[in-house]
């Protein structure tokens, strides 16, 4: 009989192929830590052994993809997982043609890189998926947006409307500049030892901040850039919040979707999707300590997905109050 390992099973199922079981990952943020990437990396390291799970899916602060062109941040001030912002890079739509190609090793960039190579030191034999923002979700983030709460960051005052930053004259300048950035980095990422990357889109595909029309002019075409970089790594596709529109992803260069199967105006897992599945239980569970229902959710979702390439994970992030119980009752679900 064969034996499977977390990296045969990880490219099997995200290749669409059967394994002889589904994965199941958990993930949060450690903001503690977070602005210290080696000691983020030894924490997701340690989560992961903690709970058993099949990838260690590292969760880097938020802001450091914002940090490349210049966001600041007050790390002793958190509001949930954000820090609070003290200057955006982006003040007016001017301010785009300020947003320039960086290479995927500039500072921050490097320090993530580096937390890979500490991963892959401490786990070579687990899959290792970084989170990469999408272009879009940078550039809210670099005016001071928080799109997957179709909101402001913590500390943003008075940001640039939406509709106004994209009708700027610079708008497709520093996308590009953002996408060609993280095409890089994607690369970089690779050959320091990630086995995939979890492409979070943080809820730009909400109609609210986009129409079909704007999705492909201001979406896809800069996603795709950084897509593409990821050559032959997987990737699992995030997008936040509710109304994030999962169907406008699936002819993406992706082997994995991931949405809130809960939350309003979003489809539920039996939706027929094309790709891998990665979600089945609402991540505010873990929050509530409700062990009973995460244990029917998870139950419920690895009957529907039975014989079917599946990863049974939270809906989102897993809340920084999640207790020990809750995670493992969720783990337990789908014994080895």
């Amino acid at each position: 009989m064969r034996q499977w390992t977390k990296k045969d099973r990880f490219n099997a199922i995200l290749s669409g192929e059967q394994a002889d079981r589904p994965i199941v990952i958990g993930w949060r943020h450690f903001i503690e830590v977070e602005n210290r990437p080696l000691m983020s990396a030894k924490a997701q390291v340690a989560f992961t052994n903690k709970f058993d799970w099949d990838i260690v899916k590292f969760t880097p602060r938020a802001t450091y993809y914002s940090e490349v062109w210049g966001n600041e941040y007050d790390y002793n001030d958190y509001e949930a997982i954000v820090p609070r912002m003290i200057k955006p890079a982006v003040q007016s739509v001017e301010d785009l043609w300020k947003i320039d190609e960086r290479n995927g090793s500039a500072v921050p960039l490097a320090e993530q890189i580096e937390a890979i190579r500490s991963i892959k030191e401490l786990e070579p034999e687990r899959p290792i998926v970084q989170t990469v923002f999408s272009p879009l979700s940078v550039l809210l983030f670099l005016s001071g947006h928080l799109p997957f709460a179709n909101g402001s960051l913590y500390g943003s005052s008075n940001p640039i409307p939406i509709k106004e930053l994209l009708s700027g004259e610079g708008i497709h300048h520093a996308l590009r500049a953002i996408s060609l950035t993280l095409a890089d980095y994607v690369k970089e990422l690779g050959r320091a030892g990630a086995d995939g990357i979890f492409y979070s889109t943080m809820g730009t595909a909400h109609p609210a901040i986009l129409d079909d029309d704007a999705f492909i002019e201001f979406s896809q075409q800069y996603d795709t850039i950084v897509l593409e970089a990821n050559e032959t790594k997987k990737t699992i596709l995030h997008t936040c919040g509710a109304n994030s529109q999962p169907n406008r992803f699936l002819h993406y260069p992706i082997h994995g979707i991931s949405w809130d199967t809960e939350a309003t105006g979003n489809p539920d897992l039996s939706a027929s999707f094309n790709k891998v599945k990665v979600c089945g239980v609402n991540q505010q569970l873990f929050a509530e300590n409700n062990i009973q229902e995460i244990e029917k959710q998870a139950k419920n979702a690895l009957a529907l997905m039975k014989n079917k390439p599946f990863i049974l994970a939270p809906n989102c992030s897993i809340p920084n109050n999640a207790t020990d119980e809750a995670l493992k009752a969720f783990r337990s679900s789908l014994q080895d």
